[in-house]
């Protein structure tokens, strides 16, 4: 795996794909950094070596140039974060970019605009792949949010760099913690898969399987495997059409010695609804008129040792809708019992959209050993897929 470290940057122009799709208020004003700052230790990098920076990034989903998606906005908060000025080029390819590029000095940083301003780079033109290209001498790829996605900025310009290409230190993280989980794991593994949906979890569900000693299912997903069962589930959310496959999975895990640990009880309410009227009910039998919301008492003691026991632990789902308030007690539980194993010299990788905001929104993110920064990304890697981002490199 080609790295940063398998460079020096002196005197040399490093054009590097980071993922700076960060959320604005109504005033343009980032609203959170995190991906900003994620970038940072390869931009810092290649500054102390004297080299020179073009950054590349989407924003948003724009239908061609619309100025509230423009990077402009972006550039305060880059150069605050980074402690350096940072120029700003109004376009991404063509002479404004070239020009920009041209003038740029060792220890300087350029953004550049939006590259979704243009149609091609998503349908991974090779031409413009090309024009980006030109403006530097080393391409650094250090955006894991968009390492699925074959698009020209991620998979394509690669190719133009034959020797010149590398994995910066964040793209380089996400592949070697991902790689920790499911090829290089101390044992007991355990895998926590929650989410309202097991269609969108089945070949993660699958890959995995072969990696694990222990799955824990969470979320709305639980009520497919117990109606299955032959469980009561109320009106708990449930995909009818998955139960016959709910079954094939439980008996895929126990040929396979993986230990499936279902809820045994659950929160439920009456309404969707932070005001609704709740109770403990045991899985199997959820009353007509409610939908089991969170996980109950007797579940959490029960993950309790297994997740204190696991060596290697990947939290992909929250365990309720954590969303509410009501609701939140099992995925917080679920966090601190992972925190608690982290600490002891458990390794921990939270990845998956939901599992990420939950560990921010309650301060857990600190507490574990790495969390993801691309959903889809991760997903598709945990389902056993190769990343045409990640490919082009090692190509």
């Amino acid at each position: 795996m080609k790295t940063l470290n398998d460079f020096n940057f002196s005197g040399k122009k490093a054009i590097i794909r980071v993922d700076f799709n960060v959320p604005l208020d109504e005033n343009f004003k980032v609203t959170d950094a995190t991906r900003i700052e994620a970038a940072k230790p390869t931009i810092d990098k290649i500054l102390k070596d004297g080299g020179s920076v073009i950054l590349m990034s989407h924003l948003g989903r724009p239908k061609g140039v619309e100025a509230k998606y423009s990077l402009q906005h972006i550039v305060a908060k880059t150069s605050e974060v980074l402690g350096v000025p940072v120029k700003f080029a109004s376009d991404c390819i063509g002479e404004i970019a070239e020009n920009a590029a041209a003038a740029l000095q060792n220890g300087e940083v350029l953004l550049l605009e939006n590259l979704r301003f243009y149609a091609e780079e998503e349908k991974g033109d090779l031409d413009f792949a090309q024009k980006l290209a030109k403006l530097g001498d080393i391409y650094v790829n250090d955006a894991f949010g968009t390492a699925h996605r074959a698009h020209a900025s991620t998979t394509i310009i690669a190719q133009f760099f034959t020797e010149h290409k590398c994995f910066g230190m964040l793209l380089a993280k996400e592949i070697e913690s991902l790689n920790k989980v499911l090829n290089n794991s101390e044992k007991p593994v355990t895998a926590v898969l929650g989410g309202s949906k097991v269609s969108s979890k089945i070949t993660v569900i699958e890959n995995v399987l072969d990696k694990i000693d222990h799955m824990i299912i969470g979320g709305g997903m639980t009520f497919t495997f117990i109606k299955a069962l032959g469980g009561k589930i109320g009106n708990s959310i449930c995909e009818d059409d998955k139960m016959a496959l709910a079954l094939e999975i439980l008996e895929k895990a126990k040929a396979k010695n993986v230990q499936i640990h279902l809820p045994v009880d659950v929160l439920a309410a009456d309404a969707f609804s932070n005001e609704a009227n709740t109770q403990i009910v045991d899985v199997n039998n959820i009353p007509d008129g409610w939908q089991g919301l969170d996980v109950g008492p007797k579940s959490l003691e029960a993950l309790k040792s297994v997740i204190k026991d696991s060596k290697t632990i990947l939290w992909n789902g929250p365990l309720g809708v954590f969303e509410l308030e009501k609701f939140a007690e099992g995925t917080i539980t679920l966090g601190n019992f992972i925190a608690e194993a982290t600490k002891n010299g458990a390794f921990s990788l939270v990845g998956g959209g939901d599992s990420v905001a939950a560990v921010k929104q309650f301060g857990l993110e600190p507490k574990m050993s790495y969390v993801s920064t691309g959903g889809g990304a991760m997903l598709e890697m945990l389902e056993g897929k190769t990343l045409p981002g990640i490919a082009a490199i090692e190509r």
